[in-house]
């Protein structure tokens, strides 16, 4: 089975960057559309940013010009680079599949506060 593992999360101040890391165990990455969501306390898991096998890229306009997904395919790791952080975008961060219906089970995610 499948497991996502995310990591790379933390507190920091407002204005703040954090780089996301994604791996999955057993799967190589560099074959599938993959995705970053985040899910605050009290609402749902938002879709944040995704990357296409081919390296095309598409964002929330929330985080759209703060944001970048980028892919290591050597590494077999997808990153999420987040700079210009808000209190906004506390969450926990996790990645996945872009297609729901062939998306894998969830890891446990990161955790990120912004936070003066």
């Amino acid at each position: 089975q499948v497991q996502l593992v995310e990591s790379g999360g933390g507190l920091v101040q407002p204005g703040g960057s954090l780089r996301l890391s994604c791996v999955a165990s057993g799967r190589t990455l560099s074959m599938f559309d993959m995705a970053w969501y985040r899910q605050a306390p009290g609402k749902q898991r938002e879709l944040v940013a995704q990357i296409g096998s081919g390296g095309f890229t598409n964002y929330a306009d929330s985080v759209k010009g703060r944001f970048t997904a980028t892919r290591d395919n050597a590494k077999n790791i997808v990153y999420l680079q987040m700079n210009s952080l808000k209190p906004e975008d506390t969450a926990v961060y996790y990645c996945n599949r872009v297609i729901r219906s062939l998306q894998w089970p969830w890891g446990q995610g990161t955790q990120v506060t912004v936070s003066s």
